[in-house]
Order: structure tokens, then C-alpha cells, then sequence
């Protein structure tokens, strides 16, 4: 070896940092023994312990006579240690795939270097200078090797690493472990730099067309030998292991690809390329074999990065045969080819590959894009619709409501389109009986649905209609109809005739109003009155459709408008901006409320009033339902039109309350606290419940940092709930005088209802509000005389802690509110430990212990990296502690209530012994001795276990209490360690128990 070639590897090397076992290598330095070794079938230590061993002998620095590290010395030993750990190597066939995971990035590059010296590759020079053309096939074959592993491990530094169990701490390991992953970081530092320049070289490669090879274990002896004995052997075009150009090709487009596609990220055009080098790989392991020696392709992995490109990168290039319906539909639905999802749904009735639910959560987005204002989309999402009820009826479910509604308003396309797809979706040939069955019964069901004869001739004279009914289903068919209309004499067959018969002036009535039920257009829906005004007067319009609803104190206003079409119109276009605003249409009930205001201005300055408050009211809906999910604030002019309907006192306005308590609600949950505070009228904390209630809840949050004696308004927060949960009693006097029945109803004393109280506190999300309003429910939960176990929760203590007249309470409402209210705050937050823990004590209170554990551990789970970091004193109380282990000890799991007693501050030994003592457990026993890190503990388990002549478990306890790291000598901090890693052991095992 040359010395410019000892230098660079004393530059790029490092001593591995597994520790020296034995001195077994120096007897394989004798190159007929080391070969013998690897024949055997199972040879100890195994190829890559050697070429572990060899680097780490031939890598150790020297110390010279002034004690000073000097690199590794380049004599004999040393070149033949090298030698011995590339001839491994070669034995392995440089399987980069074995030699990758068995061995680390700071030995392998080791090892690649020591490769590129030994193939005669110049030192200093970059691979991507060089013509790997007119470079022997050794040495090119060598730097394709290195830039493949260079891409392979940039590629495999970026995937998530799962942490290895850390073992016992040993400072030693500890700082080898150090070591080697500051070295790794700086390899891929230079790795990354360097991408570049590999992706060149690998992509140089694939234009080579020469077959290569790869130093064997006989071509790496010729090196050893004296120049003059090699007789150029290594550098002609038969020396090696011979690697045909296919499956170098094969290999470098595979490793290209997942470059390119760890590429795509951040670079959108690398996924381009990626698919390029993936399906280039399929086609040459097409052409070479899956069983080729040298060219090893996980095709699963390769099968997955395929289908990941086919949807990010949809190409005209490719036939729909070599992609899968998933991708296909992707790459329609990306190109807006929506012709062609509707043919893929089409063939799929009758194959039935691609999953109901994917299939509707195609239809989803297309009936989000058309609400979105696309109409163009509309007969899209009615023949995706179809498509996807077909298939459904065909399986045996039930119609969508989607298609029902899309059906409203059948025509002769959609009935065409609906034939055409049932008869595409059946093989009347080989279909079963049930699936013919299913047809059919469709196909009458939705004969009996339509109104317009000339549509039921359509299909019931369509060939698939009359091939799956019998001539009696047929008739049966006719007579039901003929009883729904007994005028009309009905005929299998279409009447050629029928189809001239004008429509008389009643259908135009029923078409128009029809319009109008579905329409949410407010100037369409104003031509349609006009129209229908024209041809009746005597009609009142707004009593079309029993869904139009308006609350009753709008309506007494709006009928008492004296012209009917105004009339009609001002209700119709409130009732569906109501009904907008009630399914989330916030768009459609925008343009309906607008279209409302600009008509009532004219003539009602108390109808314009209502419209501003709903119009208000959907602005406040609009924003909770997008910008403010993300934390954004309103806009300053939302806030002070809240503040202005608050303030309002125009007499004579109908209000609906929801308005108030939305507004109220709105101000609480953006931290409005100083207004409801300071700033909120008097009038209003008289006439309005709602305003009353944030007014108390912000100034208790307000009061909260200062001393127990200042908060006045809690305590009157406290009473006015402590009102609204009263009951009151009525006593009821028989014929004799005496008193024979009491009733308790709902008290008329407070603010409000609980059930309206309930309600408000439903539409908050602030969680400092709701964790006051839990906290202040479950103390008045918990003041009962009866009550065994208290619950716990943040701020408990700001409360008073006894009622005066407790059975005015109604407690049993009031565990039923906390029940509510924990699973509403759940809802908002499910990983706030506080209410967690309040679930987990309900639980326990009513004897669920299994549940309440659950609770317990989720609680801390979420405030501790799922138990990878410690859980907070504040949430594992030594209350909350408690309680988990009497869930175990009740559920019979004695042994992990021993573990629970090392969690108090004070251990409680009396209870971990007496649980011990139990020999009924239901627990894993003696597998979780190793979570115990109380000698104590584990010496009495000793004792126990010999005195019942238990020798196995006995013993797994004496090894438990023999582990280094649990030695009473032991530093405090070591001893601490070993309990957390001990505690989060223990707490990750029950969590897969319990959730």
C-alpha cells in the first residue's frame, strides 16, 4: 500500500468503538486459515465480526517514547489486517445490503476507503473527474460501490431511527457510543456535501455499456503478492467477480430513485426523476431475473416507491395497465380528467378492488370543489354518485342520502346514465342470484320513486329491467303504480303517443315550486315567486316545504306583511339562510341574508334589525369554523359589532337568544375579559343571563392570581350556580288532608335553566374557562355528605366548601352535568392532563377501576412524552398514586400494586408486602420483578419466594437485586436513574395494558 494511500485512510478512519474481545485474530492472519474459517456453515465469529476486529487492530494509534498518540503505523501488520478485512468483504460479494446492517457508518466507510486504495483510485482526485469508461474494471467497479453507499446512507439518515435500549451506564460505553456518533455525523456532513458530485457518478455509470468487476478474495491476494508476480491480472477485463452491465444498472437505478425521491421534499422535479430510475429497475429485473446472485432488490420497497410516483408524478407516458386504480384515479383526479374516474368506478362495480370508502372519499372532494362554487362539477358528483350506489345496492346497503337528493330532479341523461351504469355493473351470466336480486329490487324501487311516467317507461323497458323481472314482477309493478295513479293506464312498454301531451298548468305549479325547495340562489328564487304569483294569487308560497323553518318571534313580524310576495319572499330567504348557517353553508346563507337586507331596508327598519343580528351571528360561525380553529384572532370590527349587540337597546327588536349566548361565548373564549369586566352596561347584567354569567366567569379568571380573601366573585359566581342546580319542592295534599306525594322540579330561582347553562358552556373552548367551570361542578359534586371519594381538579380550592341548604341541590344533576361537561373537554382538548385525571376519579368514584386506570395513565402519558420523560409531582399525586393502586389491588393485579407503592414519596411497604403475600394475581408476576428498584422490596420477595419453595422465582428476584446499577454504593444520581428508567419501563408496559 502506498503511503499517500496509509494517509488517507489515517484521515477518514476512526477505531470502531466495539471494545477487543479476545486475541482469536492473530491466529487467522495466516490467509488458509482465515478461508477455512469462512467455509464453515456457521462460522464463529461471524464475516462481519472479523472485518469489525481486523479494522479496529489495524486502526489502533501508536504511543511513542514521549507518550504522545501517533496515527496508526503503516507496517506489514497492519496492510495485512486491511488485506484480511477487504478479503471478508469480498467473501460477502460486497453485499452492500448485509454489509450496511451489520455494520456501523464510521467502520463500512472504513472499509470503502481501504477499497478505493487497494483498486488504484488516486488519491485526491474526484470520482466525478474521472472516465469510469477508461478505468479498469476493478477500480470503476470500486467507486460505484463507494458513491452507492454514499446515497444509500444520506438516504437512510433520513428516515426516523428507533433509540436502543440503553443498557447499565458505564462511562466507558458511554463515551465510545460518543465517539462513533460525532464521527457518523461528520462522515454524513461530508456525505452530503459530496451527494452531488455521487448522483453524477452513478448517473455517469448507467451509460456504461461493459460488463464490470469486483474484487475477490484471489484478486486481492495478487495484490499482496510483488508486483512483478501479478502480471497485470487485476486490471484486465477477466480478474474478479464478473457483474454483468444489466445488474450494475439494475442496482445504481434502484439507489438513484430513493435519492431522488429523498429529493422530492424539498424539490418537486427530483420526483420526476425518481419514477424515471423506478420503473427503469423493474424493467431490467424484468429482464435479468428476481434470482439474479448480484443484484439483490427489495421489490416490495421498490413496488411502493412505484405506486408513491404514479400519484405524485401523474404521466401520459405510462398505460393504465401498468398503474393500479388508486393510482389511476389520483392521477385523474390531479389532471381534472374526471371522465375517466367515472369509467375506473364503472369496471370497479363489477371487481369490486377498489374500498367503499375510498370510492366516497373521491365523492367527498367532488362535492366539496362544487360547493365550492365549480358547477361545472355538479353532473361530475351525480355520476360519481351513482356509480357508487350501484356498487352499494349491489353489496347489499342501503341508498345514500346523496343520491336521493341528487334524484330529486330526475331527467332523461340521468336516467340513461343510471341504466347505463347498472347494466355495465352486472354480468347477467355469471353474477349470482343475490346480485341480480339486489338489481332488481333497485331498479323497482326507483320506478316507484319517480313521478314523471315517461321516465318509468324509460326503465321499464330497458332490456336489464325486463331480464331480471319475471313477467308477474312486472305486473305487480303495474298495479302499484296504476293505485298510485289510477287515472293513467299503464303499459309495459312506452306509449309512443305520451310524449306529446302538454303539460298542464298544475305541473308547471309543482315543477316551479320544486325549483324552489332547492334552490339557494335568492335571485332565482325571487324569479321563481314572481312566476308562481303570476299564475295563482290564492296560494301563500312560504308553506311549500315544512322544513322552512323561522323561530317565532321572526315569524309574527315577517306574515305581518301585508304583500304576499314580499311576504313569501322575506320568509323563504330567512328560512334558508337559517338553514345555511345550521349545516355550515356559510357561503350560500351570506348571499341569502344579504339578498334579505337589501329588500327589508326599503320598509322595515325592525326586519333589518333581525337580519344584521343573523348576519352577525354567521359572521361569528364563519369565523370559529376556519380562521379561528387556527388560533387566529377576529378582526377589531367583529369584536366591536359583538360588543354593539351586547350594548343594543332598541325596543320592540324580536331577539332569538341564541345570539346572546353565542356573542357572550364568542367574547369568553377570545379573551375579552376586561369588556365583560369593566366595560359591560349595567342594564345588561340585569336582562341578560348570559351576559351575567361571563361577567362573573371574567372576573373570577381576572381574580384568580390574587389571595383567597379577594375573591369576592367567585363566591358569587359559585351561588349563582349552585341556584340554577336547586330544586324546588312541591307538595301535593290528598282528600284527607294529608300530604301524599312530594314532587321536585327544576327550580324557577335561577338565572336560567342548567339544561340552557349546559348548553352555553358547550360553545366555549378557552381551556382556562372551562377548567374554572369544572372545577367550581365538581366541588359542588363533591360538598354531598354521602360522597366516599372526592374528585380532584385545578382550582378546586377558590370555591366555598359547604351549601347551606344542601338538599336544595339536586346532586344527581349535578354528577350528570360533570359527566357532560369532562367529555365536552375532551372533546376540545384530549391530551390536558387535568381533566384526564378529573375523568379517571369519576371513574373510580363509580367503581370502574379498570377505566379510571386508563384515565390515569393517559393523564400521564400526555405530560410526559408518553413516560420517556418524568411525569410532573402535580399530576401523580400521591392521592392520584393511591388510587391506582387500589384500581390494581380490586382488580387483582397484586404484584404491580407493589410496584405503585415505590411511586409515593414514602414508600408504603406495609402495602406492597400484604399485596405480595397474595398468590391469587391476575398480573404477570414474576416478569415484572425487573421494574422494581426497591432493594427492600426485592429481598422480601426473596424471602417470600424461598419460604413457598418457589426456586424459579426466587431466583429472578436474586437476579433482579444483583443488577450493578441497583447497588446501595452507587451514587444518588445513578440510583435515581435506574428507579426513572425503572418507572418508565413499568408505566409504558401498563399503558399497552390499559389503552
Amino acid at each position: 500500500m502506498s503511503a499517500e494511500a496509509a494517509d488517507r485512510e489515517a484521515a477518514t478512519s476512526s477505531r470502531p468503538c466495539t471494545p477487543p474481545q479476545t486475541c482469536w485474530f492473530e491466529f487467522l492472519l495466516e490467509e488458509s486459515l482465515l478461508e477455512k474459517h469462512l467455509r464453515k456453515p456457521c462460522p464463529d465469529p461471524a464475516p462481519v465480526q472479523l472485518i469489525v476486529q481486523f479494522l479496529e487492530q489495524a486502526s489502533k494509534p501508536s504511543v511513542n517514547e514521549q507518550n504522545q498518540v501517533q496515527p496508526p503505523p503503516d507496517n506489514k501488520r497492519n496492510r495485512i489486517l486491511k488485506l484480511l478485512a477487504l478479503k471478508v468483504a469480498a467473501h460477502l460479494k460486497w453485499d452492500l445490503d448485509i454489509l450496511e446492517k451489520s455494520l456501523s457508518v464510521p467502520v463500512l466507510n472504513m472499509l470503502l476507503n481501504e477499497l478505493l486504495c487497494v483498486s488504484k483510485v488516486p488519491p485526491g482526485t474526484k470520482h466525478v473527474d474521472m472516465d469510469l469508461a477508461t478505468l479498469p474494471p476493478t477500480t470503476a467497479m470500486a467507486i460505484l460501490l463507494y458513491n452507492r453507499w454514499a446515497i444509500r446512507t444520506i438516504v437512510q439518515s433520513s428516515f426516523p431511527v428507533k433509540q436502543a435500549k440503553p443498557g447499565p451506564p458505564q462511562l466507558s460505553v458511554m463515551n465510545q457510543m460518543q465517539q462513533e456518533k460525532e464521527l457518523t455525523e461528520n462522515i454524513l456532513k461530508v456525505l452530503k456535501e459530496q451527494a452531488s458530485d455521487s448522483i453524477l457518478v452513478l448517473e455517469a455509470a448507467l451509460k456504461l455499456n461493459k460488463d464490470l468487476y469486483v474484487h475477490t478474495m484471489r484478486t486481492l491476494d495478487l495484490l499482496a503478492m510483488e508486483p512483478g508476480m501479478v502480471n497485470g491480472e487485476t486490471e484486465s477485463s477477466t480478474a474478479g467477480l464478473k457483474i454483468k452491465t444489466e445488474e450494475m444498472q439494475c442496482q445504481v437505478c434502484y439507489d438513484l430513485g430513493a435519492a431522488y425521491f429523498q429529493q422530492g421534499s424539498t424539490n418537486s422535479a427530483a420526483y420526476e426523476n425518481a419514477r424515471e430510475k423506478f420503473f427503469r429497475t423493474k424493467e431490467l429485473i424484468a429482464e435479468i431475473g428476481s434470482l439474479s446472485l448480484h443484484c439483490t432488490i427489495d421489490e416490495k420497497r421498490l413496488a411502493g416507491y412505484c405506486q408513491a410516483c404514479d400519484v405524485l408524478v401523474p404521466s401520459s407516458d405510462i398505460t393504465s395497465q401498468q398503474l393500479t386504480p388508486y393510482s389511476q384515479v389520483h392521477i385523474c383526479l390531479r389532471s381534472g380528467n374526471y371522465k375517466e374516474v367515472i369509467k375506473i368506478f364503472i369496471e370497479d362495480n363489477s371487481t369490486f378492488r377498489l374500498p367503499v370508502q375510498f370510492r366516497q372519499s373521491v365523492q367527498r372532494e367532488l362535492f366539496q370543489k362544487a360547493q365550492q362554487g365549480n358547477e361545472a362539477l355538479d353532473e361530475i358528483c351525480f355520476k360519481v354518485c351513482a356509480c357508487n350506489t350501484v356498487r352499494d345496492i349491489l353489496e347489499g346497503r342501503t341508498i345514500s342520502v346523496q343520491f336521493n337528493q341528487l334524484f330529486l330532479r330526475p331527467n332523461k341523461e340521468k336516467i340513461d346514465f343510471l341504466l347505463e351504469v347498472c347494466s355495465r355493473s352486472i354480468n347477467l351470466e355469471k353474477s349470482s342470484d343475490s346480485l341480480k336480486e339486489n338489481m332488481a329490487s333497485f331498479l323497482k324501487n326507483v320506478c316507484l320513486g319517480l313521478e314523471d311516467l315517461q321516465y318509468v317507461f324509460m326503465i321499464s323497458s330497458h332490456e336489464l329491467f325486463i331480464t331480471l323481472l319475471k313477467d308477474e314482477e312486472r305486473k305487480l309493478l303495474v298495479d302499484q303504480m296504476r293505485k298510485r295513479s289510477p287515472r293513467v293506464n299503464l303499459c309495459i312498454k312506452p306509449v309512443t303517443s305520451f310524449y306529446d301531451i302538454p303539460a298542464s298548468a298544475s305541473v308547471n305549479i309543482g315543477q316551479l315550486e320544486h325549483q324552489l325547495i332547492l334552490s339557494v340562489d335568492p335571485w332565482r328564487i325571487r324569479q321563481i315567486l314572481i312566476e308562481l304569483h303570476g299564475m295563482t294569487s290564492e296560494r301563500q308560497f312560504w308553506t311549500v316545504s315544512n322544513k322552512w323553518e323561522v323561530p317565532s318571534v321572526y315569524s309574527g313580524v315577517i306574515l305581518g306583511i301585508k304583500d304576499s310576495l314580499t311576504r313569501d319572499l322575506v320568509y323563504i330567504l330567512m328560512a334558508k339562510g337559517l338553514h345555511c348557517s345550521t349545516v355550515k353553508d356559510f357561503s350560500h346563507a351570506k348571499q341569502l341574508f344579504a339578498a334579505c337586507l337589501e329588500l327589508v331596508t326599503e320598509f322595515s327598519p325592525k326586519l333589518r334589525q333581525v337580519t344584521l343580528n343573523e348576519m352577525l351571528l354567521l359572521d361569528i360561525y364563519t369565523h370559529e369554523a376556519g380562521t379561528g380553529q387556527s388560533g387566529e384572532r377576529p378582526p377589531s370590527d367583529l369584536i366591536s359589532r359583538v360588543r354593539g349587540y351586547l350594548e343594543m337597546r332598541l325596543p320592540d327588536i324580536p331577539l332569538r337568544q341564541v345570539i346572546a349566548e353565542e356573542c357572550v361565548a364568542f367574547m369568553l373564549n377570545w379573551k375579552e375579559n376586561e369588556y365583560l369586566t369593566l366595560q359591560v352596561p349595567a342594564f345588561l347584567l340585569q336582562s341578560n343571563p348570559y351576559v351575567k354569567l361571563g361577567q362573573l366567569l371574567a372576573a373570577t379568571i381576572k381574580e384568580l392570581p390574587g389571595p383567597k380573601e379577594s375573591r369576592r366573585t367567585a363566591k358569587d359566581l359559585w351561588e349563582v350556580v349552585v341556584q340554577i342546580c336547586s330544586v324546588s319542592s312541591q307538595h301535593k295534599r290528598g282528600n284527607d288532608g294529608r300530604v301524599s306525594l312530594i314532587k321536585q322540579r327544576e327550580s324557577t330561582l335561577g338565572i336560567m335553566y342548567r339544561s340552557e347553562l349546559l348548553s352555553f358552556i358547550k360553545k366555549l373552548r378557552e381551556p382556562l374557562v372551562l377548567t374554572i367551570i369544572l372545577s367550581l361542578f365538581v366541588k359542588l359534586h363533591n360538598v354531598r355528605e354521602d360522597i366516599v371519594n372526592d374528585i380532584t381538579a385545578e382550582h378546586i380550592s377558590i370555591w366555598p366548601s359547604s351549601i347551606p341548604n344542601l338538599q336544595s341541590v339536586d346532586f344527581e344533576a349535578v354528577a350528570i352535568t360533570v359527566k357532560e361537561l369532562v367529555r365536552y373537554a375532551g372533546s376540545i382538548n384530549p391530551n390536558n392532563h387535568s381533566w384526564l385525571v378529573i375523568q379517571a376519579d369519576i371513574y373510580f368514584a363509580t367503581n370502574q377501576y379498570s377505566a379510571a386506570l386508563h384515565y390515569y395513565l393517559q393523564a400521564g402519558a400526555v405530560c410526559s412524552d408518553f413516560f420517556n420523560k418524568a411525569v410532573p409531582p402535580d399530576v401523580y399525586t400521591d392521592q392520584v398514586i393511591k388510587r391506582m393502586i387500589k384500581c390494581c389491588s380490586l382488580l387483582n393485579c397484586h404484584t404491580q400494586v407493589a410496584i405503585l407503592c415505590q411511586f409515593l414519596r414514602e414508600i408504603d411497604y406495609k402495602t406492597a408486602f400484604k399485596s405480595l403475600q397474595e398468590q391469587n394475581s391476575h398480573d404477570a408476576m414474576d416478569s415484572y420483578y425487573d421494574y422494581i428498584w426497591d432493594v427492600t422490596i426485592l429481598e422480601y420477595l426473596t424471602y417470600l419466594h424461598h419460604k413457598r419453595g418457589e426456586t424459579d422465582k426466587r431466583q429472578i428476584a436474586i437476579k433482579a437485586i444483583g443488577q450493578t446499577e441497583l447497588n446501595a454504593s452507587n451514587p444518588e444520581e445513578v440510583l435515581q436513574l435506574a428507579a426513572q428508567r425503572r418507572k418508565k419501563k413499568f408505566l409504558q408496559a401498563m399503558a399497552k395494558l390499559y389503552f
